[in-house]
């Protein structure tokens, strides 16, 4: 059951690497789940983040578990607790905005692959340090967006990234040429009022749009 941060950071870079855009979801509602992850893998859109920051949210990971062709990770994840409570709900692997050792000895124990955050080069050292090759660059553009994502790329380039806040239609594709970013985080493919409509062919188009980001 337990898993290395070496093996965690490869899982975690296959997931990355299923799309140029990793969906951000923060999904109220239960019922909109499986549809929702219906929508987002037809568009082609198959690694999901549900951050932990609704009531609903656990449940929504559960449904959208049993979707086809998706992987399903738990965002927001802060605790242990946290980490138990997604991985037994059914993800996949998680993602956290930052990282400490608590979080970190509790992913690798149960064997949960964990997406851990850094936004400075110390930060992303420390990870690299302990085996975690694969990171999530947060918050990406108050951070210094892609300039200083670049910057710190030239002294650790065997770290890769997935940036997410603050990441857009109009700016995914800067981060993306970026040599040490594997895919975007973004929340734009599921805007609350399609989801709350249920307006799932428009989640569709969308998803389809961000999955040719950073293809030539």
């Amino acid at each position: 059951m337990r898993i290395t941060p070496q093996d965690a950071s490869l899982r975690t870079c296959e997931i990355c690497t299923l799309a140029p855009v990793m969906p951000v979801l923060v999904v109220e509602d239960a019922a909109n789940a499986r549809p929702l992850a219906e929508a987002l893998v037809s568009g082609g859109l198959s690694a999901l983040e549900v951050t932990l920051r609704t009531g609903a949210a656990l449940d929504v990971i559960r449904e959208m578990a049993q979707v086809k062709g998706g992987v399903v990770g738990a965002g927001t994840l802060i605790t242990p607790k946290d980490a138990e409570a997604a991985k037994e709900a059914g993800a996949q692997f998680g993602v956290s905005p930052g990282a400490t050792d608590y979080l970190l000895d509790a992913c690798e124990a149960i064997g949960l692959p964990l997406l851990p955050g850094a936004a400075t080069a110390t930060e992303a050292m420390r990870l690299l340090a302990r085996g975690y090759g694969m990171l999530k660059f947060f918050p990406a553009e108050a951070s210094g967006g892609a300039p200083a994502l670049k910057a710190i790329g030239a002294p650790l380039p065997q770290i890769s990234f997935c940036p997410t806040g603050g990441i857009s239609p109009e700016n995914a594709e800067t981060y993306l040429k970026l040599g040490n970013v594997v895919c975007t985080g973004g929340s734009w493919v599921a805007p609350e009022d399609l989801v709350q409509s249920g307006n799932w062919s428009a989640i569709e188009d969308l998803a389809h749009k961000a999955s040719t980001l950073g293809k030539r």
